[in-house]
């Protein structure tokens, strides 16, 4: 199925991100193999093929993995691509199957999922390369088991390594895969700290949650008016100063988007109705299960927390956002996290944590 000069990569997930990687990789060349962790997920394209539709439409052939070890065993670089509230399930099942050698990218990580992984393999006596994405490679939309919709190709992709050294291979590995735009962030943490979603998510969520409730079709963008905007921008001041206690320098919300959706506005209002008035969309969430509380409060917000305790640095807009989305929806979402405390977050120090990246 590989063609010359091209890749085995194998996917964990079958999301969105999971089935717009695989049509982007597969129509470039490489060896597509998918792997549903929950089992079923990818059972129709055993027989059908997979539909990309948008940026870079095609229709592409993929194989199907049974197992972890059938999914490690068949491919070159792994993938994982799927939400992080699922990272520490898969890693660990990836973890005893991972061969010296492979890199595993992490599309894309946040609260240190990656540190997890790297950490977990090195006790297992494993020297494999654990990539980061700050953000996906690609924005996208799945339609059904088979089809996908490819929003965006991001301009420019952060990447960060496990071990450092391996950065420049990464980028080189990245490119062969993805074609270019990648750049070396600083480490890992200024990986998970690049992603903005959190931020931006977070109080669209919490002052849109009636449309949410009420399963409207709301378009974000037009609804991240001036004072949700305001709210954004309060987390995300707070965000960089906890990325700076870290000696992570890291531009402003408004510079993300320009970097990804080539965005000229200068405020972050006048962005979301440049962005509106340009893509129309995309549709906000109409569950309250959203990724943009299950995944972005617990992994992200809370992580910012965490992050800030450790280097004394105050966080209050994004305890006053992670406070109404757990009174609101009923979660406690500081407790659903399940990597701080394997990470040991809560007794290290900001010397002890960088040293480990």
């Amino acid at each position: 199925m590989t063609e010359p000069g091209h890749l085995r990569v194998g996917i964990a997930g079958t999301g969105a991100i999971a089935l717009a990687s695989a049509a982007w990789l597969r129509q470039a060349g490489h060896g597509v193999m998918l792997w549903s962790p929950g089992g079923q997920g990818a059972e129709a394209l055993r027989t059908q093929p997979l539909e990309a539709v948008g940026v870079q439409p095609c229709r592409v052939a993929v194989e199907v993995a049974d197992t972890a070890a059938q999914l490690c065993g068949a491919s070159d670089v792994l993938l994982i691509a799927l939400p992080v509230n699922g990272h520490r399930r898969v890693m660990d099942a990836l973890l005893p199957f991972l061969r010296d050698g492979q890199t595993v990218i992490v599309s894309s990580m946040a609260s240190l999922s990656s540190l997890y992984l790297h950490e977990g393999a090195r006790r297992a006596g494993k020297r494999v390369t654990v990539a980061s994405f700050g953000t996906t490679v690609l924005t996208a939309r799945r339609e059904s088991a088979t089809q996908v919709r490819v929003m965006t190709r991001r301009q420019a992709v952060g990447v960060s390594t496990l071990p450092s050294t391996e950065i420049e291979s990464a980028i080189a590995l990245c490119t062969v895969l993805f074609g270019g735009g990648f750049f070396a962030q600083e480490n890992t943490l200024a990986s998970a700290l690049a992603n903005v979603n959190p931020q931006s998510h977070g109080p669209l969520a919490v002052f849109n949650w009636t449309r949410i409730e009420h399963a409207e079709n709301w378009p974000q963008y037009h609804c991240m008016t001036p004072g949700v905007s305001r709210a954004i921008e309060a987390l995300d001041l707070e965000r960089r100063a906890v990325a700076q206690a870290f000696g992570i320098a890291l531009g402003p919300i408004e510079a993300h988007f320009a970097r990804s959706f080539g965005t000229a506005s200068a405020r972050l209002e006048d962005i979301a109705a440049e962005l509106h008035a340009k893509r129309g969309g995309p549709p906000g969430p109409v569950r309250t299960d959203t990724r943009y509380v299950s995944e972005d409060m617990p992994y992200g917000l809370a992580f910012v927390e965490a992050l800030g305790r450790i280097a004394g640095v105050p966080t209050p807009a994004t305890r006053t956002i992670v406070d109404a989305a757990s009174l609101v929806n009923g979660i406690d979402y500081r407790q659903q996290n399940d990597l701080l405390a394997p990470l040991g977050l809560a007794d290290e120090t900001v010397a002890g944590l960088l040293a480990r990246l």
